[in-house]
């Protein structure tokens, strides 16, 4: 009796050390098949950026998550909950705003300095002080050249009318954007000169009386 219990007990720890062993060599297929380059290294919730140039601050960057990416070529942020992008005068007023669906950044690292943004999704870009609008559906920012561009379809709303047409230029805060390709578009002929143009942001002080 007692070396039929030897038996079974052995048989009862081999079997539990094969389960073992094929559940532990589950697992590390399951992470030699995990794609580095698909999942990213860090996340980040409520990222909040601040750019500063001559110890003032020049633009700041807000998202509900960033994702950050290692590949070969180059390494990504990815935001997939929406960016804003807040761009500022020399004189600390809020100048630009630009928000979208998701947006990305892209870090070469082949051509160093080389970075790109691009926002996608709903890209609102506002010229706070101009009080211009443009709306269209992929933005890119170039940081080396610092300009703004799309080859999409992109709607601009102003004091002075309205434009739309494929493809913008402009610098990184919105100040002289060029629409390629216009179409259908209309303008205020007349205007009333002593209308009062108030940037509603930026302005401390009582409002005109209406």
């Amino acid at each position: 009796m007692k070396e039929k219990s030897s038996i079974f007990f052995l048989l009862a720890i081999t079997a539990v050390i094969a389960s073992f062993v094929v559940s532990c060599s589950g697992r590390l297929a399951e992470a030699g098949k995990l794609n580095l380059e698909e999942t990213p290294l860090q996340t980040v919730d409520d990222m909040f950026a601040v750019r500063t140039q001559n110890g003032k601050v020049n633009m700041r960057m807000e998202a509900k998550v960033m994702e950050h990416y290692e590949k070969d070529t180059c390494s990504i942020d990815y935001f997939p909950k929406g960016l804003a992008v807040y761009g500022y005068t020399e004189e600390g007023l809020l100048e630009t705003i630009i928000v979208s669906d998701a947006a990305s950044h892209h870090v070469s690292r082949k051509r160093e300095g080389t970075e790109t943004w691009s926002a996608y999704g709903n890209v609102i870009i506002q010229n706070i002080i101009k009080q211009e609008t443009m709306e269209t559906d992929t933005l890119y920012w170039d940081q080396s050249t610092s300009e703004i561009f799309t080859d999409s379809y992109i709607k601009m709303y102003s004091p002075k009318g309205f434009m739309q047409g494929y493809g913008m230029r402009s610098d990184d805060h919105a100040k002289n954007a060029i629409l390629h390709r216009p179409f259908n578009g209309y303008g205020r002929v007349v205007e009333d000169t002593t209308a009062v143009l108030i940037d509603s942001v930026n302005f401390i002080g009582p409002f005109p009386k209406k």
